[in-house]
């Protein structure tokens, strides 16, 4: 949209001390960020606090930005790092009997309550998954980012993050079967 500030200058201003700048900034990428949160953890009340807890972040780190990378790989990463903490410590994630579930589905976009369920119930086995192969699933699937972007966010090489897919996979493959 002409006249309207880029991120970098947003957050140029933010840096300096400008409140509306960070507050655009924050309601720009807040329903990422809170996407993220849900995945993760997938509770609203629990989303809600990892994505208060990652604007209360960005807006004390907003020095340490230096335009590097986009202001969305940065912002994203603090979610991703403060989700992760939160479900450390937190280590409350159960997996669901996964037998009726077949494929990975957005389940905060079901079309009738029977899909949202399957999705939110996909989702909590995807939870549950070893850590590397959950944060690879849920940022390539559930994020929609490349392997390039998950593997900047989780601090690996693109051929890890593809590795922790391909293990995820067949984990997924082997709960989701029938039991024969």
């Amino acid at each position: 949209m002409p006249g309207e500030d880029t991120d970098g200058e947003l957050a140029r201003r933010a840096a300096a001390g400008e409140a509306a700048a960070f507050a655009a900034l924050a309601e720009r990428h807040y329903d990422r960020v809170y996407a993220l949160a849900w995945r993760w953890c997938g509770a609203r009340a629990e989303a809600q606090d990892i994505a208060q807890d990652t604007m209360v972040k960005m807006a004390t780190a907003m020095s340490a930005f230096r335009n590097d990378c986009a202001f969305a790989t940065w912002a994203y990463r603090i979610a991703y790092t403060t989700a992760v903490d939160h479900i450390r410590a937190r280590r409350k994630i159960v997996a669901l009997e996964p037998a009726r579930m077949s494929a990975l589905v957005d389940g905060a976009d079901g079309d009738t309550p029977e899909d949202e369920m399957m999705g939110q119930d996909l989702w909590r086995v995807v939870r549950a998954l070893p850590d590397q192969q959950r944060d690879a699933v849920l940022l390539v699937y559930a994020q929609d980012l490349s392997h390039g972007e998950a593997a900047a966010l989780m601090g690996c090489s693109e051929k890890t993050v593809s590795w922790h897919l391909h293990e995820a996979r067949k984990r997924l493959k082997n709960q989701l079967e029938p039991a024969r």
